[in-house]
């Protein structure tokens, strides 16, 4: 045996010790059960030897039950879910949670405080994978807490409540287009698509809670063309019912119809830049996006298309326009949305009941410090139309927040705290709104 071959047997055999050695360290903290059995041993043979010798044993070409169940173990990251998946690769199951526990306080002009918020504002459960084939791809999640379950005004008489957030399926032939068949997110404006985990504030912005996209029912298309090192680009399309999650039926005519495009003149983002705040993976180079976005709602049944309360009298036909700006670039980030919407009739009907048109728009801006501590800065304005500003009662209204978030597992687990101060100019309704807005927040994700 030359020197150069008993090395390598040596290093072999090392290497094999320190495999029975971890795996006996991990069999002895899922089954302690057999540790538990040797206690009585003496102190030279101690239940962690036997199972090393159990293991060995296994490795050796013998007993193999505890082998077989440590390679089938699920596999369990944080931030990426604990994913299940058999021998014959039939099927794949990821199984994700999340929760975010809110405290806010608002005070009037004169700092008294108006209200204090405490809740249990999202708690979800999320189920993704493959059935089948890798190219048959399904996404499920549920809201349980009281803000995700708002009721739906479809119910006979009244309300149904709201647990299903995405039941989608997605033929995925390639990576580069696929087609959904379910209920998802409409892929109109970025601050909508990107996940409420995802965000550097509390909450999205009080624009895109008037004129963002919501979920829908219906058909979904996307292609992706490019990658990371040059120009690429990304189309997404829709045809939905129009009527917004778990409406089920709709007695009219009609649905909505979105269509996105998103331009990468620098390639695309790291791990999914473009959908999550802030520049948390620490781009390298320069990574931009530049994107536009419409939906027409045909014979729309509620105030704000895909959202907000029934109209009792006729549809209206509205449609809403979107364009975004994302960049990043080593830790800072910069974002613009600009949004708005218009209808035909959109002026107040006999019931009391209009549609919001105008625009909206919000810029925010943030620094990462050691891939810990985020400052962020957010200014969001509405600026309603001159037909629809008696019935909001304000002629412009903006919000100026500042946020600091520490993140611990980027956004998987993270300590949120943000500020923010309204002010409403000519104000002919509920001149003594809240001025300023404190809140803290904690997100923990599996």
């Amino acid at each position: 045996m030359t020197p150069r071959q008993s090395a390598g047997k040596k290093h072999s055999l090392n290497l094999k010790a320190l495999a029975i050695r971890c795996a006996a360290i991990y069999a002895a903290a899922i089954f302690p059960a057999m540790v538990s059995a040797t206690e009585n041993k003496p102190a030279n043979r101690t239940g962690l030897d036997d199972i090393q010798t159990y293991v060995a044993d296994s490795l050796d070409g013998g007993r193999t039950d505890i082998m077989e169940r440590l390679l089938n173990l699920p596999n369990i990251e944080v931030g990426k879910g604990v994913t299940f998946r058999p021998k014959n690769n039939s099927y794949e199951m990821t199984l994700r949670f999340r929760m975010q526990n809110m405290v806010g306080l608002s005070f009037n002009r004169n700092m008294g405080l108006t209200s204090t918020d405490a809740q249990v504002k999202r708690l979800r459960l999320r189920f993704d994978g493959y059935i089948f084939s890798p190219k048959i791809v399904y996404s499920i999640q549920l809201g349980f807490s009281s803000y995700d379950t708002e009721p739906v005004p479809n119910g006979e008489g009244g309300y149904n409540m709201n647990l299903i957030r995405d039941a989608i399926v997605y033929y995925v032939p390639s990576p580069k287009w696929n087609i959904g068949f379910g209920q998802t997110k409409v892929k109109a404006n970025r601050a909508r698509v990107n996940s409420s985990s995802a965000l550097q504030f509390i909450d999205r912005s009080i624009v895109n809670s008037e004129f963002g996209g919501d979920r829908d029912f219906g058909f979904f298309a996307e292609y992706n063309y490019g990658g990371f090192d040059s120009f690429a680009l990304a189309t997404k399309a829709s045809v939905t019912l129009g009527e917004g999650r778990n409406f089920n039926s709709s007695d009219v005519d009609g649905f909505a119809y979105t269509g996105r495009l998103e331009l990468y003149p620098f390639g695309r983002f790291h791990n999914n830049g473009e959908l999550l705040e802030g520049d948390v993976y620490g781009e390298k180079d320069v990574k931009m996006m530049i994107a536009g976005a419409y939906t027409f709602n045909h014979n729309a049944k509620r105030t704000q298309g895909m959202k907000g309360s029934v109209f009792s009298g006729p549809t209206k036909d509205i449609g809403s326009y979107y364009a975004d700006f994302i960049l990043k670039y080593k830790g800072f980030a910069f974002v613009a949305d600009y949004m708005g919407r218009h209808a035909s009739q959109p002026a107040i009907d006999e019931s009391g009941e209009f549609v919001y048109t105008g625009c909206g728009l919000n810029v925010q801006t943030s620094y990462l410090f050691n891939g810990k501590w985020e400052l962020a800065l957010r200014n969001s304005t509405m600026f309603p139309d001159a037909e629809a500003r008696p019935l909001v009662g304000y002629r412009t209204w903006n919000q100026s927040t500042i946020g600091v978030t520490r993140y611990l597992i980027g956004h998987s687990l993270k300590f949120q705290i943000d500020m923010s101060y309204n002010y409403r100019s000519d104000v002919t309704i509920s001149p003594d709104y809240d001025r300023w807005m404190l809140r803290f927040q904690v997100e923990l994700g599996l």
